[in-house]
């Protein structure tokens, strides 16, 4: 009986030369079919140029022959001749006119040549009205040439007539009125080599062909084109159809080419596949076993460990080589103690080695040291399992071992950091006290320090009393606005949720703009308002929230240092929609980088030489705590915008 080749080996190597084959079949058919549609695209191309170009040439045809309509002195036209004369350079040539007339103004016709229609009056005195006379009057209204409806004559062939109104000083004088020969039309302006490609026609609105110009051959189905044809217009359509060429034979010879041509690299690679397959069945079992043993050894990264009954080493894998760092030469055959057994625990090792040999060890493992081959101790999870041979019987323990030395430190770093956890979090919390007493005093005190400076000055000037009990009035004001901010941070700080009150947001923010004014002057900034008057009361923590605000303002004054005088403007925008608050802060400072921006709001990172980088994130955590967002983009016009959302709540 043969041996059958192993699938991972050739059934691999057989069927990519039959995916091959199958993809080259189909870049055959793909070939052949994107060429016959290449093919038949530049055919249509080719028709819809060719009829674009016909119908340019009928409109030149026909505009032509308008202009020499026009030409009709209407002067002399009643002089003997005349008319004839310029009517028969019209008729003779390849105009397609085949009848001319002259109406006079009263649109009587006056003179004709060649017969005149069978339902068009005849020259005379007495003629009565022509049965074109609303066409003729529509020519003189427009003042231009106007069409006919086409017509059939009692002959079979249709015709259609152009009034052309002629004007002598800006005064209707009359209308030269000629018929064409739709037959004669399509003869003389389709060439010979567009009626031998194609079928033109001319069909009128209830799609019946009104002429033609065809020669002798079968139309290809759906291939057709066809584009208004106006002038005249009322409906008609210019068609073309090209007609049934054959297929090319060279095309069929080159596709039966390249199908043969398949199924002989089809055969030949059948044959190779067979002269292989005898080649290497002899190795297939070799194969079979050296790549199962090698691929188990290689890709297990747990080490593996054989022992027999007496404790002696049969086997390990390389990952066990690798963790103690001697060779499966220098392992196998080995008797306890083993070389990689750690001396410092060597009692404990060997009590657990002979709790293995009694059949005791642990279902769920048990922990160990073990040494490595330059001295390291490492720690091990050992999972010990009895050894069965093929008939069953009990030759041994095979042990799997993993190296957890990164999972014991990493547990005790774990620890050790838990610990250090729980004695900085209180440091972190008085940390957070202290910054933002720091930051957000700055304010009041300073205030304090200028209006007491003012008071001073105002004494030393001997100013009435009334301006010092103002200024001292507004220095207890900031003295009691600096002792509500140390209640409501240690509030914050004590994650109590904010006092929340009726807070109008216009009112706050106009206090916070009257207040920020002295750095504005200073800084020779300029803030422009964009309140809107209707925003509703909200219920926040208003000296936190106007803190927050203030130290946003704040920042974008100070961002603008290095911003041309004329440029620093500082925009403070607030409106309402969809039931939320929306303040924007903008700047024309030097903006915000990518990498600053990606850690902006954290603690005590900042980018001020002076700064103590908690701003920012106090802003954020004040927003958050009354359930809003703070972010912030580029300002197109240069620097940072900081938005602000907050929602409308009922207390």
């Amino acid at each position: 009986m043969r041996a059958v080749l192993p699938a991972p080996t050739f059934g691999m190597l057989w069927w990519l030369p039959r995916l091959a084959f199958i993809m080259f079949v189909a870049a055959v058919i793909a070939l052949v079919w994107f060429s016959e549609k290449s093919e038949q695209e530049e055919r249509h191309a080719t028709l819809i140029s060719d009829m674009l170009w016909l119908e340019q040439s009928l409109r030149f045809h026909l505009t032509h022959n308008e202009e020499v309509l026009g030409r009709f002195d209407a002067r002399r036209i009643h002089q003997s001749g005349v008319f004839d004369a310029h009517a028969r350079t019209l008729i003779t040539g390849d105009t397609s006119i085949h009848q001319v007339i002259w109406q006079d103004c009263d649109d009587r016709v006056r003179h004709a040549l060649l017969p005149i229609p069978a339902d068009t009056p005849q020259p005379g005195e007495n003629l009565g009205p022509a049965p074109s006379l609303s066409m003729s009057h529509m020519a003189r209204s427009l003042g231009h040439a106007v069409y006919s409806p086409p017509y059939q004559t009692p002959l079979g062939d249709w015709q259609f007539g152009v009034h052309v109104p002629v004007f002598v000083d800006g005064r209707h004088a009359g209308t030269a009125v000629a018929f064409y020969s739709v037959r004669r039309l399509l003869e003389n302006a389709a060439p010979w080599w567009l009626a031998e490609r194609y079928r033109v026609e001319i069909i009128d609105q209830f799609s019946q062909p009104i002429g033609s110009r065809t020669k002798v051959g079968a139309d290809a189905p759906g291939s057709g084109y066809q584009i208004p044809f106006d002038p005249p217009g009322h409906g008609l359509i210019l068609r073309a159809t090209p007609y049934q060429s054959p297929t090319p034979l060279a095309g069929r010879l080159i596709s039966a080419t390249l199908a043969l041509l398949a199924v002989l690299i089809l055969f030949s690679l059948w044959v190779l596949r067979r002269h292989v397959q005898q080649r290497l069945v002899a190795e297939s079992a070799l194969q079979t076993e050296v790549a199962f043993r090698k691929a188990m050894e290689d890709s297990v990264q747990t080490g593996l460990r054989a022992r027999n009954l007496q404790g002696k080493i049969t086997y390990v894998n390389p990952a066990f080589c690798r963790m103690v760092g001697w060779s499966a030469e220098e392992l196998i055959d080995r008797e306890p103690p083993m070389p990689y057994w750690a001396d410092e625990y060597i009692d404990e090792t060997r009590d657990m080695h002979a709790k293995v040999l009694a059949g005791q060890a642990p279902a769920e493992g048990f922990e160990i040291k073990f040494k490595r081959r330059n001295g390291e101790i490492f720690d091990a999870l050992i999972y010990e399992a009895p050894l069965i041979d093929g008939a069953g019987r009990h030759t041994g323990w095979m042990g799997s071992v993993l190296d957890i030395t990164e999972r014991v430190h990493a547990a005790e770093l774990s620890r050790q950091q838990e610990e250090r956890l729980q004695a900085s979090a209180r440091l972190i919390t008085m940390g957070e006290m202290a910054s933002s007493l720091a930051h957000e005093l700055n304010q009041p005190l300073s205030a304090i320090s200028g209006y007491a400076a003012g008071c001073r000055n105002l004494i030393a000037a001997g100013a009435p009393s009334a301006e010092i009990d103002g200024a001292l009035a507004k220095c207890q004001e900031q003295a009691q606005r600096a002792g509500r901010i140390i209640r409501r941070i240690y509030d914050f700080v004590r994650r109590h949720e904010p006092k929340t009150e009726a807070c109008n947001l216009e009112d706050l923010l106009s206090d916070l703009i009257v207040l920020i004014e002295v750095d504005t002057r200073r800084q020779h900034t300029r803030i422009v308002r964009n309140i809107a008057p209707d925003l509703p009361t909200i219920q926040a923590d208003r000296i936190l929230l106007g803190q927050a605000l203030l130290n946003l303002m704040k920042n974008g004054i100070e961002s603008m240092r290095q911003t041309a005088e004329a440029e620093r403007t500082l925009t403070v925008s607030a409106h309402f929609a969809a039931q939320q608050v929306f303040i924007a802060i903008a700047d024309r400072g030097s903006g915000i980088s990518a990498e600053d921006a990606a850690r902006l709001f954290d603690p005590f990172y900042t980018t001020k030489t002076e700064g103590l980088g908690v701003g920012l994130n106090i802003c954020r955590s004040v927003v958050e705590a009354h359930n809003g967002r703070l972010w912030f983009e580029a300002n197109p016009g240069g620097g940072s915008i900081f938005h602000i959302s907050l929602p409308v709540m009922t207390p």
